[in-house]
């Protein structure tokens, strides 16, 4: 990730500001000690200390009339631009005012700090939102700049959005992945930390597959191109983050339709408020000024700046942990999830065979090594997984035969081994011990001597129970759906602590099964479905809010969900969890302290009681401290999750 620094826009209005505050601090002190009007004396002394402050505020605060002036000619009136023009250059002509009838230059100094401050806020605003877009934008370094193609003996640099399917392409080392593809030669490690959040590096060789947007760290490897840069994962990233600002939550769907109708109407309450008493007491300049201080202290700056902000920096927190969240509407969605309905192969297993008990266990390497000698040449995945289990070289010489619907027979000479279901064993007449555990049973037997047994299932991924356990102490229902048996089920739910499951599901039953629960739910409950994102397109998308599980490389976890954790690890949904409900939280917060704080300072302002001091942290004041509680989401608090209360359900609820 790059380091964080200042835009060239950035730097200059701080120079601006830098260069502002202390020259008004000077002028403002020596007016209020020495007297600057009485400097050059006469009647007309008062326009040296007017024309400082008007300097300083030209110097900070011409673009704020420029762009006031532009929206005025597009149609765009009433914006914080405006207000803030029509209330400095209102308190400057009050001042003006004030100097021409001998009461001296009140107004000027507070005109000039009005916008110096505003301006000042208005930085702090744009620099806390480059501070959460940051690790955002690190998704948008991805990109690529070009690809390599190799053309016979020839190197030729290319638009990645030029090169075709089955193109072989060059990638050296610092280079960025420019197309999706399988390596044909060479070998290297792959930097993923900007795809998926992963520090350590995935190794790659011939065979492997490598993924858009990844770095190339240490070698030089060819791939072969499988999809068109439109269709490759980088540009599926590219495209969700791109398009994440245009799916807005309620909650700023209020704010804007709020400042749509709330500045026309605080902008004619100053009027009323400057006109009408006017009229009755003929103090003018006194009216005129609470007028200005209200329309100050009206500036919707907080609540239009505080509550994007806060869902930008929640998006942005996810993002730095290869979460990727499509809208703040789905990150305000998912704060209310509170069924969670989970995919079982793949989501909540590895997906993968492997041997999970051997029977007897005093002669476990004896069965692993005589199973490993009849499974060694067979590509069938149970048999891939007792090769992996023994974990050495198998023994050669045999003669392999395959029992269709049995099992395989290995023949060197007088040895004979038999690995297989109890077809096997009964074909042979080998008395065997009948196993019933949960998952594919592989006896193993050798002359006519039962030696074993091995049992082999989908492993059950590390975190799974940690995973459920922690949604249910934060009040969430979990539930699983699967094609497996009634039995494999039942213990999958049982071990890591589900409330309930569905099993025996055909891909369709499980659109029917969740279409039941959602009609099912009751009113404000949101149903969350977490699957792979192969398979489980349909319901992704049916569902109230879909998570898609290792979404890299998977183009219908990208297309088909609302949230797609890029990384293959289920402690992403407590982690967006614990952000969404911080990111509302702080919403709320903002929404309340602004409107309070205002709502009371406008009061204030109408009676004469706050002047524009107040009015100016009414504005500037309540805008920062909602800007600084909004950055709150992006800190370390939510990298970490707190001990869970341990929550487990009586018993496991199956469905009919």
């Amino acid at each position: 990730m790059k380091k964080f620094s200042l835009s060239a826009k950035e730097k200059k209005n701080l120079i601006r500001i830098l260069v502002a505050l202390p020259l008004f601090v000077a002028i403002f002190i020596a007016d209020k000690t020495v007297g600057l009007d009485g400097v050059f004396g006469g009647s007309y002394g008062w326009l040296f200390p007017f024309s400082l402050y008007f300097a300083v505020y030209v110097v900070v605060g011409y673009d704020v009339v420029k762009k006031a002036a532009r929206n005025i000619v597009r149609g765009r009136i009433f914006d914080e631009n405006f207000l803030m023009c029509v209330a400095t250059l209102g308190a400057f002509s009050l001042a003006i005012y004030n100097g021409v009838s001998g009461r001296g230059t009140e107004g000027a100094d507070e005109a000039c700090a009005v916008l110096l401050f505003y301006r000042a806020g208005e930085w702090f605003q744009s620099y806390a939102t480059a501070k959460s877009r940051k690790s955002i934008s690190s998704l948008m370094d991805i990109r690529p700049d070009y690809a390599n193609i190799k053309r016979g003996d020839t190197i030729e640099r290319a638009d990645p959005a030029e090169v075709k399917i089955g193109d072989i392409i060059v990638v050296n080392p610092g280079e960025k992945v420019p197309l999706d593809g399988v390596v044909v030669k060479g070998s290297t490690s792959l930097d993923t930390k900007a795809l998926t959040g992963e520090s350590m590096p995935r190794e790659v060789c011939a065979g492997g597959e490598i993924i858009s947007g990844c770095v190339n760290v240490t070698s030089q490897v060819e791939a072969e191109v499988t999809k068109e840069f439109y269709d490759s994962t980088v540009s599926k990233i590219l495209d969700l983050v791109e398009n994440a600002s245009g799916h807005k939550s309620k909650a700023e769907n209020f704010i804007t339709k709020f400042a749509r109708y709330y500045t026309p109407a605080v902008v004619v309450a100053a009027v009323l408020l400057a006109v009408i008493p006017g009229l009755i007491t003929s103090d003018w300049s006194a009216w005129i000024y609470r007028a200005l201080g209200f329309l100050v202290v009206s500036c919707p700056c907080a609540l239009v700046i505080s509550v994007p902000l806060s869902f930008f920096a929640g998006i942005g927190a996810a993002s730095k942990y290869g979460i990727l969240v499509k809208g703040s509407n789905y990150l305000e969605k998912f704060n209310k999830a509170n069924i969670f309905v989970f995919d079982k192969t793949g989501t909540l297993t590895k997906g993968s065979f492997a041997v999970t008990a051997v029977s007897p266990e005093s002669r476990r390497e004896e069965i692993l090594r005589l199973a490993a000698v009849a499974e060694k040449d067979s590509v069938h995945p149970i048999a891939r997984s007792v090769v992996s289990a023994y974990g050495k070289e198998a023994e050669g010489g045999y003669t392999l035969t395959n029992v269709a619907g049995a099992g395989v027979k290995a023949v060197k000479g007088d040895d004979s081994i038999y690995c297989g279901n109890e077809k096997l064993m009964e074909m042979h007449g080998i008395n065997f011990v009948k196993e019933d555990g949960l998952g594919t049973v592989v006896y193993v037997a050798r002359n006519g001597e039962f030696i074993g047994s091995l049992l082999i299932s989908d492993e059950i991924k590390e975190e799974s129970a940690e995973v459920v356990n922690e949604l249910g102490a934060m009040g969430c229902k979990t539930v699983m759906l699967t094609g497996d048996n009634d039995a494999i089920a039942a213990s999958v739910a049982d071990k890591i602590g589900l409330f309930g499951y569905k099993a025996s599901l055909l891909p369709q039953n499980k659109v029917e099964e969740t279409e039941r629960m959602l009609a099912d739910k009751a009113e404000g409950d949101v149903l969350c479905f977490v699957g792979d994102g192969i398979n489980d397109a349909p319901v992704l998308m049916r569902s109230d809010v879909g998570v898609a599980m290792g979404g890299v490389g998977s183009d219908a976890a990208i297309e088909a969900s609302d949230i797609v954790l890029m990384e293959d690890d289920l402690r992403g949904i407590t982690l967006c969890k614990r952000i969404a409900k911080k990111t509302m939280a702080i919403v709320s917060e903002n929404i309340c302290f602004s409107l309070i704080v205002k709502l009371a300072i406008l009061a204030l302002s109408a009676f004469g009681i706050a002047n524009m001091w107040i009015a100016v942290f009414g504005d500037v004041g309540v805008a920062v401290l909602a800007i600084l509680n909004a950055v709150r989401v992006n800190s370390d608090y939510v990298k970490k999750p707190k001990a869970s209360r341990g929550f487990r359900p009586a018993s496991v609820k199956k469905y009919r």
